[in-house]
């Protein structure tokens, strides 16, 4: 057989010439894009970002490329970009060989940029809108959570803090209650009751204590009252009231990431419901670019979309005349703001699935929205015959502020009903059927209804989940950004647009990179 025959490899070759850089980078790499991209925007924003003076400091426009490169690729750590600039030529082109620390990278990330990032985030869409990729006609939104760099067991609940300083507020008033027995003095220390005191008041007692020590120095009682209060009481209800603050309307909050909100996640892997702290990441899509995010301390998506959608109004100048979401989103407060945007909604709700896939369901007598209104005499009509009279409002607020009011019938006599057991499972011979109609929200509903199957309601509604679901799938699986790196709603809420800045620069390098090859 004959020797086998190897290409030289000219590792220690000397050059005559040094190397360009440049000419080892493709010219569909990833990384020209992202350079041409930050390229195209306005620097002067990022340059008034520094007050001159002092040591020179790197180009930002350049940290700007090295960071959305380093999304772009699934590079997420500090430490990781900034070992990157010293190895990978790509960062190296983009650095100009010189490598960065981990630390500027994190304050740049973090804290330098975080000014003027939406505005730059803006821009990128406004260029993409220019250059064809997408029109801003239609937004498909979707939610996912996001695991926060927090620790998994420092939660704090508010039910336990409500508990908790409940608890002291009796002790402290009983405790005050003794006091004021042991003295005579005329100033009452112990208030109104428990509901009057708080850390103001406590500090007040202490203040009236040494007043009553000064008349009885050598009062031991009175000596361990002040010290109890001091080192224990007070304390204690400064940090109580300090985790009322930070719970701004949330029932919990992770000592590690205060902002942070612990929620059911979808990976699971112990498959005991635990709990994780997280944030509800809001992103609307068109052909899978990402045109708008934000971050949200709330667990549901339902309250999170007026909150999203006045943000891509801000980023825009408009909201996108289509606006496609699933049943999450289906709500009443929902429906009103996009009919008072006036937007087309094809937002589905909870019941559209049965609607148009179990007929059984819309068949059945015993479901309410089949039972006859008389509006007339203003009854509803059961399937027995039976008339419903109404009996009063039932008014709703949400966690936003929304009020909605439902309209609530009752039958007279259920005692002989032959459908009762259809009907309810309850025992008791006394039982009146009660039914709640929301002529708004059924008004809302059935309009959505209507928008859905329409032949644009179909084809939309069967695009959103690969367009905006892709994209999830693809952040989070693909390039494991499942955990986030910064800490804190405003830091956190830019990490995710360099993320999504990151994805739409993959997608734009993928679209050139296919129309080379055809």
């Amino acid at each position: 057989m004959p020797d086998p025959v190897f290409k030289p490899c000219m590792q220690n070759q000397p050059r005559l010439l040094p190397l360009d850089i440049s000419d080892m980078i493709p010219p569909q790499a990833m990384v020209r894009v992202v350079d041409s991209v930050i390229d195209s925007i306005d620097h002067k924003k990022l340059y008034d970002l520094y007050p001159g003076g002092g040591a020179s400091s790197y180009d930002p426009v350049m940290l700007l490329k090295v960071v959305v490169f380093a999304y772009a690729s699934g590079i997420y750590s500090s430490r990781q970009i900034a070992k990157a600039t010293e190895e990978n030529i790509h960062f190296l082109w983009l650095c100009g060989l010189a490598p960065i620390e981990h630390n500027t990278i994190n304050r740049f990330r973090g804290e330098r940029i975080a000014p003027v990032f939406e505005d730059i985030f803006s821009e990128v869409i406004a260029l993409l809108a220019d250059q064809g990729y997408i029109t801003l006609d239609t937004y498909f939104l979707d939610g996912t959570k996001i695991e926060a760099d927090a620790n998994k067991f420092s939660f704090v609940w508010k039910k336990s803090s409500d508990r908790y300083m409940d608890a002291l507020k009796r002790k402290v008033h009983a405790h005050l209650l003794a006091i004021d027995e042991l003295t005579d003095d005329e100033d009452d220390l112990a208030g109104d009751g428990p509901g009057t005191i708080d850390s103001t008041l406590i500090k007040q007692v202490a203040e009236k204590i040494d007043k009553r020590l000064s008349k009885r120095p050598k009062d031991k009682d009175l000596k361990k009252a002040k010290r109890t209060i001091e080192k224990d009481y007070l304390p204690r209800m400064e940090k109580y009231e300090e985790q009322q603050s930070l719970f701004s309307g949330r029932n919990s909050y992770s000592k590690t990431d205060t902002d942070a909100t612990f929620m059911r996640m979808k990976d699971d892997y112990m498959r005991n419901g635990q709990l994780k702290a997280a944030y509800n990441v809001q992103i609307g899509t068109e052909d899978q670019f990402i045109i708008d995010a934000t971050v949200h301390q709330r667990p549901g998506d339902i309250a999170c979309m007026i909150a999203h959608l006045d943000h891509v109004e801000q980023s825009l100048g408009k909201l996108p005349q289509n606006i496609v979401a699933d049943a999450g989103y289906g709500s009443e407060e929902n429906y009103a703001y996009l009919e008072k945007a006036g937007v087309d909604a094809y937002v589905k709700h909870n019941e559209f699935f049965r609607l148009i896939k179990n007929k059984k369901w819309c068949d059945d007598e015993m479901r309410h929205a089949n039972w006859l209104h008389d509006k007339e005499k203003d009854v509803i009509i059961c399937p027995d015959g039976r008339s419903l009279g109404y009996v009063y409002d039932k008014r709703r607020v949400s966690d936003l502020g929304y009020e909605s009011t439902g309209r609530i019938y009752q039958c007279d006599d259920c005692s002989d009903c032959v459908k009762k057991r259809l009907c309810t499972k309850s025992s008791d011979p006394m039982f009146k059927k009660r039914v709640e109609i929301n002529p708004t929200t059924q008004f809302f509903r059935d309009r959505a209804t209507q928008m859905l199957l329409t032949e644009d309601g179909e084809k939309l509604r069967k695009k959103r989940s690969v367009d905006v679901e892709t994209v999830f799938g693809n952040i989070k699986q693909n390039y494991r950004f499942t955990r986030f790196r910064l800490r804190g709603l405003e830091k956190v809420s830019l990490e995710f647009r360099l993320v999504a800045m990151g994805h739409n620069m993959r997608k734009v390098t993928s679209i050139m990179q296919a129309q080379v090859t055809q």
